[in-house]
C-alpha cells in the first residue's frame, strides 16, 4: 500500500485530525487569546452560498473559544492561513517536497495536485518558508568540525554584465552561495551572498561558526585570517589535485562539495531557474532535506511532520508592488 493512500491525504475531516494531532498535541489553543483547552468544535457549519457551491462548504475543523468567543482552525497562525486550498493537497504537497532529494517543481505540483501555476508556485513558497530553520545557534559548539564552501549558480542581476569583448561571466556575475556543514550532527546552512569576497563571504561565516570549532575549507584566500581564531583550521588544495589530506584524512571538504552536488542538480535538472530574490528559499528547503535526511536518522514521514511543525507561527503573503511589499 502506498503511504499516499493514508485518509489525511484524502479525506478532508482526517486531514485536519492529523494535523491538529501534531500542533496541538489533543487540547486546542486558542491563537486569538492562547487559551488551552477551553475551545469546544463547532459542527455542520457551512461557508456562504456561491455559485461553484449553492448550499456552502463544510467547514471542517471549526472551533470556538470559550473564553474569547471567537472562531478559529488550526490553520490560523500557520503556513495554511488565509488558503483556500484543501488541507489534503497541502499535505500531499508538503509530503512531495519533503520526499523528493532534488525537490519538486510547480509545474509537477501543478499537474499532481491539479491546481493553477500560480496556486502551486505560491504553494511551494509557502513550503519553503515552513522548511527555513529559526534556529541562530552557531555551527561547531563543543569542538565540532564545521566544513565551509562556496559554490555559484545562475545570474547575479545585481552584477555587471560581461564586457561585448569577452562575454563569459566571472564568479561576481553569478548568485554566490555559502554552505556550512556540520560532520557531527549532519546539519546544513546556507546563504546568498552580495560578492563574493572578504567583506562579502566572512562575516556570514563568523557569525554562524563558534570560536571553539574546528575549520575546514579549500586553500581559498577568503579564511586565512579567520581561521586564526578558531580550535583549528585546516586545508586542502584543490588546484593541486588535493581534495583529502593523506597525512590525516578527517582533512577534507568532501561533505559540503556533496551537498553542493545534490543542490546544483536540483536547481539545474528540476527548477532549472532562480532568480535572486527567491534564492534564499531555495536554500532554506535544500538545507531542511539535508539536514533531516536518512542518515541523521530522519525519513519521509517524519520529515514532511517536521515541515508541517515548521510552520507554526509563519506567515507568508505576497503583495503586487503596486499594493505593498513583496514577501514571497
Amino acid at each position: 500500500m502506498s503511504v499516499l493512500s493514508k485518509p489525511y491525504f484524502h479525506d478532508e475531516a482526517a486531514a485536519f485530525t492529523y494535523v491538529e494531532g501534531l500542533i496541538w498535541g489533543g487540547e486546542p489553543a486558542c491563537p486569538h487569546c492562547g487559551v488551552v483547552g477551553r475551545a469546544y468544535a463547532l459542527k455542520n457549519v457551512r461557508s456562504k452560498p456561491s455559485k461553484k457551491n449553492p448550499e456552502g462548504v463544510v467547514r471542517h475543523g471549526l472551533k470556538k473559544c470559550g473564553d474569547c468567543r471567537k472562531q478559529f482552525t488550526v490553520r490560523k497562525a500557520t503556513i495554511f492561513e488565509e488558503s483556500h486550498l484543501p488541507l489534503t493537497k497541502w499535505l500531499q504537497a508538503i509530503y512531495l517536497m519533503c520526499s523528493s532529494k532534488k525537490g519538486v517543481s510547480a509545474l509537477q505540483l501543478q499537474r499532481t495536485l491539479e491546481v493553477q501555476y500560480n496556486t502551486a508556485w505560491f504553494l511551494a513558497h509557502r513550503i519553503r518558508e515552513a522548511m527555513r530553520s529559526g534556529d541562530l545557534a552557531p555551527f561547531g559548539m563543543n569542538g565540532e568540525t564545521v566544513e565551509v564552501d562556496e559554490t555559484f549558480i545562475g545570474n547575479d542581476t545585481d552584477a555587471p554584465r560581461p564586457t561585448t569583448q569577452t562575454k563569459t561571466r566571472t564568479m561576481n556575475q553569478m548568485m554566490k552561495v555559502v554552505s556550512l556543514v556540520e560532520r557531527g550532527t549532519g546539519r546544513a546552512r546556507s546563504f546568498v551572498a552580495d560578492e563574493y569576497s572578504v567583506q562579502g563571504i566572512v562575516p556570514i561565516v563568523e557569525a554562524n561558526l563558534a570560536k571553539e570549532a574546528h575549520l575546514r575549507t579549500d586553500e581559498s584566500r577568503l579564511y586565512r585570517v579567520m581561521g586564526r581564531y578558531y580550535a583549528s583550521h585546516e586545508t586542502t588544495t584543490h588546484s593541486k589535485g588535493e581534495y583529502v589530506r593523506l597525512s590525516d584524512r578527517t582533512i577534507h571538504t568532501n561533505t559540503v562539495e556533496g551537498y553542493f552536488s545534490i543542490f546544483k542538480r536540483g536547481m539545474k535538472g528540476v527548477y532549472q531557474h532562480c532568480s535572486k530574490k527567491h534564492l534564499h528559499r531555495y536554500m532554506a528547503e535544500f538545507d531542511f532535506r539535508y539536514s533531516n535526511r536518512s542518515a541523521t536518522g530522519c525519513e519521509d514521514q517524519e520529515r514532511a511532520m517536521r515541515a508541517i511543525l515548521g510552520g507554526i507561527g509563519k506567515r507568508l503573503t505576497y503583495r503586487l508592488p503596486h499594493v505593498g511589499t513583496a514577501t514571497a
